[in-house]
Parts: C-alpha cells; sequence; structure tokens
C-alpha cells in the first residue's frame, strides 16, 4: 500500500514538473498570439497604428512589456510609455490566451492634441461605428450623448489593478494647455490612490485623491484635498469672470447612469469643504461656506438640460430641493424652483455664508423659515414671464437677540453714513438733533404723495415687496440683456440706504430683501416711520440729503411750503440726484421733455384722488429756482428778461402740453 502511494506521488509530481517544463516552452508563444490579438483587436475597433516593441517573461508569472505607443491615423502620438510589467494568471496560459491581472506601468504620457478642427483623440468616443455628434448645429445638439459616450470610454478602459509610475496626461490646443503629473496612480481592488499636480495654463493645483470604482456598473467615488495651503483653485473663473473660487476638500461621486431615447441621466453627490468665492459682483469680502452639498439627478438630451426636483442641495445647515429646466429647441425656455423645509430660524441665519451678509452676522431667532420660489419664462414670449417669492415663518418666529446690526435703530435718533461707490462720504444724523430734520406731517403731502405715486403707490398695502413690479423689471432686464431696472419699492430703497453700501452686487440685493421681509413681517418700524425717515435721508442733489435741505437748495422755503409742480419736480430727480441740471436749461427752466413725467404723475394723482381737477388743470411744468441750486444752474446773461416772457407765455404752454 505504501509503494503504490509513493508510485501515485510520484507520478503527479512527474506531471507537475511536465506542466512547467510545457508551460515554460509555450507560455513564449502564447503570450505572442496575446500580444498580437490586443494589437489586432484594438486596430480594427479604432483608426490608429498601435505597436508594441517586445514582450517577454522576467519569470514565472510576470512579463515585462516595452515600446508600447497608440498613435491614431493622419494624428499626433496620443499614447506611449516605456515599459510595463503584467502578472499573468498561469491558468491563462494553460488556456492558450493570457489575462493580465495586475500592471505596474512607468513613465506613461497621454498626450491629447487639438489644433483647430483636428484632434488626436475624439476618435475614442464614436461607438459602433456611428456619426460623430455635430454639436455645431443646433437640431442635433446632444451633450448627454457625448457624456455617456465619455463616461462609457473611460469606464470601460479602466484595469482593474494598475500602479502607475510617473504618469503623465495633458491636453494642448491653439489657446489652452493643461498637464496633469502624477508621481503614483494606484488602482487595486476598486481603491484609487494617487497624488497629483495639474497645471491648467499658469495656474497650479496640487491635491491628493483618494477613492473607489467600480467600471462595471460606472460607479466611482473620489475625494480631493488640498495639498497646500493654498487650496484648489477652480480654473478660468479669474480669467473668463474676473472672480475667484477655492475649496478645500471636494467629495463627488456617480452612482448611476442611464441613457435612454437620447437622454443622458446621472445620479450621484457631492460635497465642498471650506469654499471660498471673490468676485465684486456678488460681494465686497470674500464669501465663504463652510459646507455644501448636492444629491443631484441631471438629464441631459438634445436642447435639453433639467435639474430634476429630487435633487437636493445643502448650504451649511440649510436644505432646498431645486428643479431646474432649459430648452433651446424652437425657442429658450427656463423654469426655476426652488423649495426648503421647514428650517429652525437659528439654522437658517448660521447658514447663510460668512462674508456675504454683514448686517445680518449674530442674528438669534426663534420659530422656522421656509422658502419657495417658481419662475418661468419662454423667450419668444418674455412678457409672459412667470415669477413667484415666498419666505414664510411660523407663528412663532422672533427675532431675540441682533448681531452686528440693530434693524430696529431706526425708530428713534440714529446716525446716518452717505456712501458713493463703497466709500463714506457724508454722515449726519437722523433725528430732532439736526437742524434739517423733518417730520413727516411737516412735509407737504404734494411732496409724500407725488413721490408715492412715483416710487412705490402700493407702500401703505405691501409687506415690502410688490412681485409684479419685480416681474415687470424682470421683463424688461431680459428684453435689454442687461440690468436696467430693480423693481424696488420704497422699502427696499429704505433698508438700501440705511442699512447697505450704495455698490451694486448680488449679495447686497439678497440682504436687502432679508432685511426688508424682516422689517416689514415682524412690524418692526411702522409705515409711517420708515416713509418719515425716508424724507429724511434721501438724496436730491450736490451734497443735498433730505426733504428739508431739497426745500431750501432748490426754492428757498420749507418743505411745508412746496407747491405741486415743485413737489413733482423733486421726484423727477430722486432716481439720478446727480444729474439734476440736467433738467434745466441756462435760464433755469425745466428742459421740455419733463412736461411728460409732470404729465404722467399728476395724472395719476388726479384720478387716486391725491389731488383735485382744478390743481391738475392749473399745473404748470416748471418751476422757479430761488435756492442755492440757482446759482448752479442759472448761467444764461439775460435770465431776468427771460423770466418775463415765460409769464406771458405760461397760458399758452399749459395749452399746448393738454394741461
Amino acid at each position: 500500500m505504501k509503494k503504490r502511494i509513493l508510485i501515485g506521488a510520484g507520478v503527479l509530481v512527474g506531471l507537475l514538473l511536465l506542466s512547467v517544463v510545457l508551460l515554460i516552452m509555450f507560455r513564449s508563444r502564447v503570450l505572442t498570439y496575446t500580444i498580437n490579438r490586443v494589437i489586432t483587436k484594438v486596430e480594427n475597433k479604432y483608426p490608429v497604428d498601435f505597436t508594441i516593441e517586445s514582450a517577454d517573461f522576467v519569470n514565472l508569472r510576470t512579463v515585462a512589456i516595452k515600446g508600447i505607443a497608440l498613435v491614431p491615423h493622419q494624428g499626433d502620438t496620443l499614447f506611449t510609455t516605456d515599459n510595463v510589467h503584467a502578472s499573468v494568471s498561469l491558468r491563462s496560459i494553460f488556456k492558450g490566451r493570457i489575462v493580465f491581472y495586475r500592471l505596474e506601468v512607468a513613465n506613461g504620457y497621454l498626450t491629447a492634441i487639438k489644433h483647430g478642427d483636428q484632434d488626436n483623440f475624439s476618435f475614442l468616443m464614436k461607438r459602433d461605428q456611428e456619426e460623430p455628434v455635430d454639436t455645431t448645429s443646433k437640431g442635433s445638439r446632444n451633450y448627454g450623448k457625448l457624456l455617456n459616450n465619455l463616461i462609457e470610454t473611460a469606464f470601460d478602459n479602466t484595469p482593474d489593478q494598475v500602479d502607475f509610475k510617473n504618469l503623465n496626461v495633458s491636453y494642448k490646443s491653439d489657446n489652452r494647455t493643461i498637464d496633469v503629473r502624477m508621481p503614483s496612480l494606484v488602482i487595486e481592488d476598486g481603491n484609487i490612490n494617487t497624488e497629483l499636480t495639474i497645471r491648467i495654463d499658469t495656474l497650479v493645483n496640487n491635491m491628493r485623491v483618494r477613492g473607489t470604482i467600480d467600471p462595471r456598473d460606472y460607479n466611482i467615488a473620489a475625494s480631493l484635498y488640498a495639498a497646500d495651503s493654498k487650496g484648489i483653485q477652480i480654473p478660468y473663473v479669474e480669467k473668463k469672470f474676473g472672480g475667484n473660487v477655492t475649496f478645500d476638500t471636494l467629495h463627488v461621486s456617480l452612482k448611476d447612469k442611464n441613457y435612454r431615447n437620447e437622454r443622458l441621466t446621472v445620479r450621484g453627490s457631492a460635497m465642498l469643504n471650506n469654499l471660498v468665492v471673490n468676485h465684486t459682483k456678488l460681494a465686497d469680502e470674500d464669501i465663504l461656506i463652510k459646507e455644501s452639498a448636492v444629491n443631484y439627478v441631471v438629464t441631459l438630451g438634445p436642447n435639453y438640460y433639467a435639474v430634476d426636483s429630487l435633487t437636493e442641495v445643502r448650504v451649511n445647515k440649510a436644505v432646498a430641493n431645486v428643479y431646474a429646466v432649459y430648452q433651446d429647441a424652437s425657442s429658450k425656455i427656463i423654469d426655476l424652483k426652488v423649495k426648503t423645509k421647514a428650517v429652525p430660524a437659528n439654522d437658517f441665519f448660521e447658514s447663510l455664508p460668512v462674508g456675504l451678509f454683514e448686517n445680518l452676522e449674530g442674528i438669534r431667532a426663534t420659530g422656522t423659515l421656509q422658502y419657495k420660489m417658481n419662475f418661468h419664462v419662454d423667450m419668444a414670449q418674455v412678457d409672459s414671464v412667470k415669477f413667484d417669492s415666498d419666505l414664510d415663518a411660523s407663528k412663532d418666529f422672533k427675532i431675540v437677540q441682533y448681531g452686528n446690526t440693530n434693524l430696529e435703530k431706526i425708530n428713534g435718533t440714529f446716525t446716518h453714513t452717505v456712501y458713493e461707490y463703497g466709500k463714506p462720504v457724508r454722515t449726519f444724523t437722523v433725528g430732532p438733533a439736526n437742524n434739517f430734520f423733518v417730520r413727516i406731517g411737516e412735509v407737504s403731502p404734494y411732496l409724500r404723495n407725488a413721490i408715492l405715486t412715483a416710487e412705490d403707490a402700493g407702500f401703505y398695502r405691501h409687506n415690502g415687496f410688490h412681485e409684479e413690479a419685480i416681474r415687470q423689471a424682470i421683463v424688461v432686464n431680459l428684453k435689454e440683456g442687461a440690468f436696467v431696472r430693480g423693481g424696488s419699492t420704497l422699502s427696499m430703497q429704505l433698508v438700501k440706504n440705511v442699512f447697505l453700501t450704495r455698490k451694486k452686487n448680488l449679495a447686497r440685493k439678497v440682504e436687502e430683501a432679508i432685511i426688508v421681509w424682516l422689517i416689514e413681517n415682524l412690524d418692526l418700524v411702522s409705515k409711517n416711520r420708515m416713509f418719515e425717515v425716508y424724507l429724511n435721508i434721501i438724496e436730491w442733489g450736490p451734497d443735498v440729503y433730505g426733504a428739508k435741505d431739497a426745500s431750501r437748495f432748490y426754492f428757498g422755503k420749507q418743505p411745508s411750503e412746496l407747491n405741486l409742480a415743485e413737489a413733482i419736480f423733486l421726484t423727477s430727480i430722486i432716481p439720478s440726484p446727480k444729474r439734476f441740471r440736467s433738467s434745466f436749461d441756462n435760464y433755469g427752466n425745466l428742459r421740455s421733455y419733463k412736461a411728460g413725467y409732470f404729465r404722467l404723475i399728476s395724472g395719476i394723482m388726479v384720478r387716486r384722488g391725491l389731488i383735485s381737477q382744478e390743481e391738475y388743470e392749473n399745473l404748470y411744468p416748471n418751476v422757479r429756482l430761488y435756492g442755492r441750486a440757482r446759482d448752479l444752474i442759472v448761467t444764461a446773461p439775460d435770465a431776468e428778461n427771460q423770466e418775463e416772457e415765460e409769464e406771458q407765455l405760461e397760458l399758452e404752454t399749459i395749452d399746448m402740453l393738454g394741461f
């Protein structure tokens, strides 16, 4: 029995030795066959020349491959590498087809080049001999298809296990250069680990990347960490928009993709830590968002771009669902909806980005807040714009502590600073201690009613916002292609002047809206007091602020003594007080174009019962300058004679204007 066991063991050992001998004898042939098969497969699939200088076994399970190059037909070399060491499955050798399960690549160079319409890489994104997507033709533009091909190409060509040493990836075009240097890139068992330096033109970012990947299911999750104190700066923002955006850490994932009916839908998430945004049109200082995140569902198709309502955006502690669609087929159609859940008031204020809303920093409140917004526009029918915006508070919402600014300060005497171009130019007291302060009851009803008629007829009825005025402003701005109308209420003008600098940026407009909402909805200041403060701080000319100062400057009288024509004139220059001189000729007469404004405002006032029919009919569209303004405006040497002629022509002028 023992002898049989020994014989059996000897036969087994012999077979193993024979297998090893056969493996060694024929493995080179199998390797050559495999290499040739790979070359043929690549060259049949793509219009390229794929070359491998040599491939040899260096030990039982390792192959050294040298001189790999991928050169597109009629194009520059796309990829080269000095050498690759590949681990081989022994079982695959016996099957006659070698399978590499781990690659160690040294000195790899992937170089994408584009000159004009010619490049050496776009062939990789063409599938099944399809024609390339024509992104210049409006009727066939489909970035979803392009992105789907890009995702599948990247994932399908990702090896299961690879260790790159000195991997270099670059893109060069007529106006752009991108270089990526990776001293090491390891993909093993679905884990990604690398350090890299990315140079885009003159911008350099150093970062570390850790993550996981599952090429079969098109899943990837990666974290990018800044490798130095500069953070990671987003490219092109400074060049294209004149600003800067940096962050410390980015976590991003692609969880699912689905391409159907020419539309690509991708799902995933992203999170940014310590996002810093700097742009003068957003805010004066750096904007810091400590933590922001998004769970996204995005669809791209022919002339179609959508953010699904399942998309959730979080800024610090505040969370909102966002729905956005942009269609560009027969006409441009834009839809945007934003809705938040009920957010604890303290979480809302704490979530406001640092540096964006200085007056609101430090506010403490009870209760909850909830916001919703709905916007729709068809650019072929701009007048049909739809816009609704609501910030709702719970019944127990209340400010219990102010932060940097006490919003109720305007209920009493306070110090007001006037800003121009973001810089303080004058400071004065708003209250009885100032000789130029005037109570609302001491201002001519003509001036009060003219201002309300022209600036905000619904002031005593609305809660700080006039949605139809905002909608009309959006219509005008869309038609003009620029910001030419703001739709501001008197409340918004007051808040802008009292609490904010005069710089026009997005942060100021949003902060203005929040402060107006708080003052109006919490009844922090009465309407009469708001109007009174407004009448005492509004600019009316060169270093002229308030109704009392303006009445003296232009007419040498008290604000209670102003007549209808004087009131309408003062109202007319509120939008552009520094251009007050342009309203007059050298004789001190109002220019003819002012007559239309007089007719408009007085017509509305008489229809609303603010003036009588007789006052309307007797209104003459001119004023007599008696104050300091006369010395600045009247420059004609024969101005006194002109005044006598005006008196004679007064009745005739009124008849011509149809008053």
